[in-house]
């Protein structure tokens, strides 16, 4: 009988055993979701905006206004976060990003290129209010907040 004991003894520990290492996992897996989810929700708030100066053939959309995301692309293809109806606009043409507490430009390999201030972007540059983006015959005014 004594070994019968001896071996629920055993079960009961290790049931425990597992129930703590479980409550474990859930703590960080809780712990991890929570901060992830306070990272997502605070990547979507507005900094600042694009702002249409000039819309080539589409002049109704000059003055229009876009909240500048932490990460903002601008391009034909309707997945971006700002569509452009513009043939001299690449499928995927430029990034806007929000990074080590600066906004950053990037062209992404567009056919006809991104300008900042008249100046073709070759590499990730800083924005700052009031440049202007130039992606095809679109331009942006940059209005940070």
């Amino acid at each position: 009988m004594s070994t019968e004991y001896v071996l629920l003894a055993l079960r009961l520990v290790t049931a425990a055993l597992l129930l703590v290492f479980l409550g474990a996992v859930f703590v960080a897996l809780w712990r991890d979701y929570r901060a992830a989810s306070g990272a997502a929700a605070g990547s979507g708030r507005r900094r600042g905006w694009l702002v249409v100066i000039e819309a080539g053939d589409n002049a109704a959309l000059s003055g229009t206004s876009y909240p500048l995301l932490s990460l903002t692309t601008l391009g034909r293809s309707p997945t971006n976060t700002v569509v452009l109806d513009d043939t001299f606009c690449s499928q995927e043409h430029a990034l806007v990003t929000w990074r080590g507490g600066q906004w950053w430009l990037e062209d992404r390999d567009s056919s006809n290129g991104t300008r900042l201030n008249g100046q073709p972007v070759q590499e990730p540059v800083v924005l700052s209010s009031g440049d202007v983006i130039g992606i095809g015959r679109t331009e942006f005014k940059i209005s940070l907040e």
